[in-house]
């Protein structure tokens, strides 16, 4: 598949908590490794990585050029975000050999309308958003679309089956034929709508009522215990039941 996603790279020497500076010079760390390969630790532009990964996600190829070097074909692989920024902080880069075939994970691109949604304002359901292909990286695709207009009732399904139909034959989904992409589900009840709109029930009621049902259940335990200690207690008058010796 033709692509032009170049990214240039630097190597770089600062690891560790060090490279907090460079992110604060607009550099990313990342790391280029792959089958057979000697890592290397890298850095590149993170306006310009943002770029690419908008454009080639997980499933394009991205020519990393180191300096003067002859460009790499690689895939990004793990990207790591800040918890609270949600920006990225580092990621990782698999180099590929063109004769070798890889496995990535594919969005899935929902297109079209459902009849089921909207004549019948049902609910679409996704039951997945993505799907693990292995192919030549030549081979690989950004995107897999999925048309839901034939969900034309309740009862209709999109399967893994019919995506491997549309799509080229170089690309191997690796998921069971019978696994379900995509349902359109019935509107919901009104008693179901209000029961959605209720107020949830405040944590100090939830707990009180939690205490509650464990207080109460602790004095049923202990009223059966009395009572099966007074069962097994002599009527007054009558002598204790004499204890049988044991046998020597």
């Amino acid at each position: 598949m033709e692509h032009d996603l170049a990214l240039p790279a630097a190597n770089r020497t600062v690891v560790g908590k060090a490279v907090r500076h460079l992110r604060k010079q607009g550099e990313l760390p990342i790391i280029l490794y792959g089958k057979g390969i000697e890592p290397k630790v890298l850095s590149v532009p993170l306006k310009s990585f943002r770029q690419i990964f908008r454009q080639a996600g997980q499933a394009s190829l991205v020519d990393v050029k180191v300096g003067s070097g002859q460009p790499i074909k690689a895939l990004i692989q793990a990207v790591q975000r800040d918890p609270v920024t949600d920006e990225v902080v580092h990621a990782d880069f698999y180099q590929v050999k063109m004769t070798e075939k890889v496995k990535t994970d594919v969005p899935l691109k929902f297109v079209g309308e459902a009849p089921a949604v909207k004549e019948l304002e049902g609910n679409l359901i996704t039951q997945k958003d993505h799907l693990t292909i292995e192919a030549l990286p030549a081979d690989l695709i950004p995107e897999i679309e999925v048309d839901v207009s034939p969900l034309q009732t309740f009862e209709d399904t999109i399967k893994v089956s019919s995506i491997k139909a549309k799509i080229p034959s170089a690309i191997q989904i690796l998921a069971d034929d019978e696994e379900i992409v995509a349902l359109v589900t019935p509107p919901r009840s009104e008693e179901e709508l209000a029961e959605l709109e209720a107020p949830p029930v405040a944590e100090e009621e939830a707990v009180a009522a939690l205490e509650q049902k464990l207080e109460e259940e602790k004095a049923a335990k202990a009223a059966e215990e009395v009572k099966e200690g007074e069962e097994a207690a002599p009527a007054p008058g009558q002598p204790a039941p004499e204890e049988k010796p044991e046998k020597k």
